[in-house]
């Protein structure tokens, strides 16, 4: 049995092909599939389209609608915690990703030495100014988080048992679920893919999102910020020392009279950015370990429902 994760945030005008799809997954898999739908607090009829399509829908399904916008990642380890099967698959809800993949990794997991599969896109029909931003998301992503991701990134995936008991494992907040899925390690497969245009809504995957994203990937995975802070500490030593011996010999000299003032309160103005860099630094990794610290759970779930579950396996 297969259980396919689906978060959905602002998913209202794909939901009917959505299902069609599901549908489609369904009978190629012959009914081994159990859907797990996991509105991530949409602000539109995401939910209520859900609640009222799936009773007629052939698959065994769960819906989930957590409190407020938690984020997608999150909102996929909700639904991974929400099944117990022998396999697992996460699906877009937007059908940018085939659908076609989720066939490709259940097969690979049932018939090959594999315990995870990662889609990753090959090429993308997204807009130019879409694909820009994207393209160096993960130029960086790769560079300074997780040199193993592949340079097309990564949206969706699949999994056995094993290796998702060992992901929800990492109680970690304010993290990366992409980091977490390379840094577990274990049998891994890439799967090769182009992304379709998205012909539904906007995403909301946006800008912001990606920076703050990759801020929470940097700032838990790697110890780049504290060696680039130890760097730039070095470099300004260097300078304030080679700066003092041209001062020495220019007042040695007789070439200095008056102390120039420009200089001096460029300095400050210098060393005092330098500072308040570093305490952002520190500050960073102390309020990810006083978030990690308070226990919280990362989703809060209002609704569950659960449709045709006596035709699951």
């Amino acid at each position: 049995m297969l259980t396919l994760v689906i978060p959905v945030y602002r998913n209202e005008g794909s939901i009917p092909a959505l299902l069609d799809a599901v549908s489609g997954l369904h009978r190629d898999l012959e009914g081994q599939i159990h859907v797990v739908f996991v509105v991530d607090g949409s602000p539109d009829r995401s939910f209520e389209l859900l609640r009222d399509a799936l009773p007629e829908q052939p698959f065994a399904s769960q819906l989930a609608l957590l409190s407020r916008n938690f984020g997608s990642f999150s909102a996929i380890r909700a639904g991974l915690e929400l099944s117990e099967t022998e396999r697992y698959a996460v699906m877009a809800a937007d059908l940018q990703e085939p659908p076609e993949l989720v066939l490709e990794m259940d097969k690979a997991l049932r018939t090959e030495p594999v315990d995870v599969v990662v889609g990753t896109r090959q090429g993308r029909e997204d807009p130019l100014m879409t694909r820009l931003p994207a393209q160096l998301f993960w130029w960086l992503y790769r560079k300074y988080v997780v040199p193993e991701v592949p340079p097309g990134g990564v949206d969706v995936f699949g999994c056995n048992r094993d290796f998702r008991d060992n992901l929800l494992r990492l109680d970690e907040r304010h993290s990366s679920l992409i980091a977490q899925l390379f840094w577990l390690g274990f049998r891994r497969k890439l799967i090769y893919y182009t992304r379709q245009t998205r012909q539904h809504g906007k995403s909301a995957w946006t800008l912001r999102k990606k920076v703050n994203y990759l801020m929470d990937s940097v700032f838990s995975f790697t110890d780049l910020p504290i060696r680039l802070l130890v760097r730039v500490g070095g470099a300004t030593a260097l300078l304030a020392g080679l700066f003092g011996i041209v001062v020495a010999v220019g007042r040695l000299m007789g070439m200095i009279d008056v102390p120039g003032y420009a200089m001096t309160i460029l300095t400050i103005v210098f060393l005092g950015a330098v500072n308040l860099f570093g305490l952002g630094v520190v500050g960073s990794y102390a309020w990810r370990i006083y978030e990690n610290t308070k226990g919280r759970p990362h989703t809060v779930m209002m609704r569950l429902h659960r449709y045709n579950e006596t035709t699951r396996d």
